[in-house]
C-alpha cells in the first residue's frame, strides 16, 4: 500500500511489525486508532499518538501460549544441545552422538524476569510439565500476586544467582534496555542459560557473547535481537551453545488468527464508539 496516496482517507491502521511514526500520523488527519497485531507498542510513536488523540491498542493475550511454548522450544534446544546436533553433528554417527551431552529440565530452577501473561504460562509449563522450581521478579507486582499466579517472588540479584535458566518477559523501555549486561550475566549461576523471547536490547548481546566466551554461561536461546536479523558476523552466530530463531515466537496459525481477530475487533469497537 502507498501510504502517501491513502493517508488522507485513513481512519484506522492495523499494524503488525512495521513502524508508525509521528510523521505518518500527522499526514493522516482522519486517523483515530492504530491497532497493534501483537503485544509490544514499541513500533508506535506513543507520544505523538497521545498528542493527536489517536488511540493505540494491542492484543496482549492472543499470543501468550505460542510465545510460552517457544520459550521452552528454545530452552530445550539449548539444554539438550539440539542446535549443535542439527548444525554440526546431524550426520556424524556414534562419535557425534557421544560428543553431545544434554541436561534435563526436571528439578532445575527457572527464573522469570517479568511476570505478565506470557511468563505466567511459562511458569505453569515449567512447574507442571517439567517439575521445575519457578522464581519470578517483577517490580510492578506485589509478592502475593506472584505467589498466587504460580511462582516464588524474589529480587533480581537473587534470581540471577539461583536460576539454572533465566527467561526474559519484560517490554523494552528505557529502564529495561541492557537490563542483562555483563555484570548481571556474570552474576548468574555458572552453566546457566539465558532465553529471550521478549524484545532485543533487553539482553546486551555483546556482553552475552563475552560471558559465553569466558565459559561462564551454558548457552542462550534468542528469538529476538537488537538488530533483526542479527548480523552474520556477530560473535553469537559462532557460539555452538546459542540457538537463534527469527522472531517467530508468536508465529503459529492459532496465535496469528487470534491476533488478527482481536486487533480488528478493537478497531471496530473504537470507530463505533
Amino acid at each position: 500500500m502507498d501510504f502517501d496516496a491513502t493517508a488522507s482517507e485513513l481512519s484506522a491502521i492495523l499494524l503488525r511489525t512495521e513502524r508508525v511514526d509521528g510523521d505518518m500520523m500527522r499526514r493522516a488527519p482522519r486517523l483515530r486508532i492504530v491497532a497493534r497485531h501483537g503485544v509490544g507498542l514499541d513500533t508506535v510513536d506513543l507520544d505523538t499518538a497521545r498528542e493527536l488523540g489517536i488511540a493505540v491498542t494491542n492484543t496482549p493475550t492472543a499470543n501468550a501460549r505460542s510465545v510460552a511454548e517457544h520459550t521452552f522450544a528454545l530452552l530445550l534446544a539449548v539444554r539438550r544441545g539440539i542446535g549443535l546436533a542439527i548444525r554440526d553433528r546431524g550426520h556424524g554417527g556414534e562419535d557425534a552422538r557421544a560428543a553431545i551431552q544434554g541436561r534435563e529440565l526436571f528439578g532445575s530452577t527457572l527464573g522469570l524476569i517479568g511476570f505478565g501473561r506470557i511468563a505466567e504460562q511459562v511458569a505453569a509449563i515449567g512447574r507442571l510439565g517439567f517439575g521445575m522450581r519457578v522464581l519470578a521478579h517483577d517490580p510492578l507486582l506485589a509478592d502475593e500476586a506472584i505467589s498466587r499466579r504460580g511462582a516464588e517472588p524474589t529480587c533480581l540479584p537473587e534470581l540471577l544467582a539461583s536460576a539454572d535458566a533465566v527467561s526474559v518477559h519484560v517490554p523494552l523501555t528505557s529502564d529495561t534496555r541492557d537490563l542483562l549486561g555483563l555484570d548481571e550475566l556474570m552474576s548468574m549461576r555458572p552453566g546457566a542459560v539465558v532465553i529471550n523471547t521478549a524484545r532485543g536490547g533487553i539482553v546486551d548481546e555483546d556482553a552475552l557473547s563475552t560471558a559465553l566466551r569466558r565459559g561462564h554461561l551454558g548457552g542462550a536461546g534468542l528469538d529476538v535481537t537488537t538488530v533483526e536479523p542479527l548480523p552474520w558476523d556477530h560473535p553469537l552466530r559462532a557460539e555452538p551453545s546459542v540457538v537463534i530463531t527469527p522472531h517467530i515466537g508468536a508465529q503459529t496459525s492459532e496465535a496469528m488468527r487470534r491476533m488478527a481477530m482481536e486487533a480488528a475487533q478493537r478497531i471496530i469497537e473504537h470507530l463505533r464508539a
